[in-house]
């Protein structure tokens, strides 16, 4: 173990990324049914090799026995929960600490729903004092099956709240991911790079509302349109790529 935090540091450091990902003694089974919800709803996961499907359903299954989920005038689904565990486990996939305490609940309204904590209707949201992400479930539903308009409810909130993560954790992936993190905000902060972005137009303009919500966009965008991404704004690309360790 002490030769492990000697090594792990050096390795994060050559190579950004942890020394190893995926060690599950106990793997976790999904049953037929719940396997044919990813593939159904997760071009990433049908990618992935028989080996790493395994580890991405491991990863589903420990994430909807972790986090509560409550139903807020809805009933909550077996394919609900995969959905959002699917969702979750995508955009972590490339990280080893995936299960945060940063929320303790799912809360899944059918549609747009009152926050009394600004006053306003909102579509999602973390709440990190309640310790909880919030979805109005049509909405969520709406930018999962579009998968190309740059738009997911989903990667939006957990993007959230993965950033807050790894602004509080030293776990090996989240140093790497505030480290890159803090190249991206680069795009925002410098108003050449942020220009130069605006003027291309890729990006729509809620990014530009503050860093919290930049980071969330172009990662919205890194999952749903990744080629044009890449071609229009190589760097960036890069930079998400080692943040979340995603190849």
């Amino acid at each position: 173990m002490i030769v492990f935090r000697i090594v792990e540091p050096i390795y994060v450091l050559a190579f950004k990324k942890p020394l190893f990902l995926h060690v599950y003694p106990f793997s976790k089974k999904l049953n037929d049914e719940q396997k044919e919800i990813l593939k159904n709803n997760f071009p990433f996961y049908n990618r992935l090799t028989p080996k790493k499907k395994s580890y991405f359903e491991h990863r589903v299954k420990e994430f909807i026995r972790k986090y509560e989920f409550v139903g807020k005038d809805i009933a909550i689904t077996e394919a609900m929960q995969i959905l959002i565990a699917g969702t979750y486990v995508m955009l972590t996939f490339g990280l080893r600490k995936y299960l945060i305490g940063l929320f303790t609940r799912i809360i899944i309204y059918p549609s747009s729903y009152y926050s009394s904590s600004n006053d306003a209707y909102h579509k999602g949201e973390f709440n990190p004092r309640m310790k909880s992400v919030v979805f109005s479930w049509e909405d969520y539903v709406l930018g999962h099956q579009t998968a190309n308009d740059n738009l997911n409810l989903g990667l939006h909130e957990f993007a959230h709240a993965l950033h807050f993560h790894c602004m509080k954790s030293n776990d090996s992936s989240a140093a790497v991911f505030y480290d890159e993190f803090n190249k991206i905000t680069r795009y925002y902060n410098d108003e050449e790079l942020n220009a130069q972005l605006r003027s291309k137009g890729y990006f729509r303009l809620y990014a530009y509302q503050n860093q919290f919500e930049f980071l969330a966009v172009i990662l919205e965008h890194f999952f749903e349109t990744p080629e044009k991404f890449k071609k229009q704004h190589p760097e960036l690309y890069h930079n998400v790529c080692v943040m979340i360790n995603f190849k």
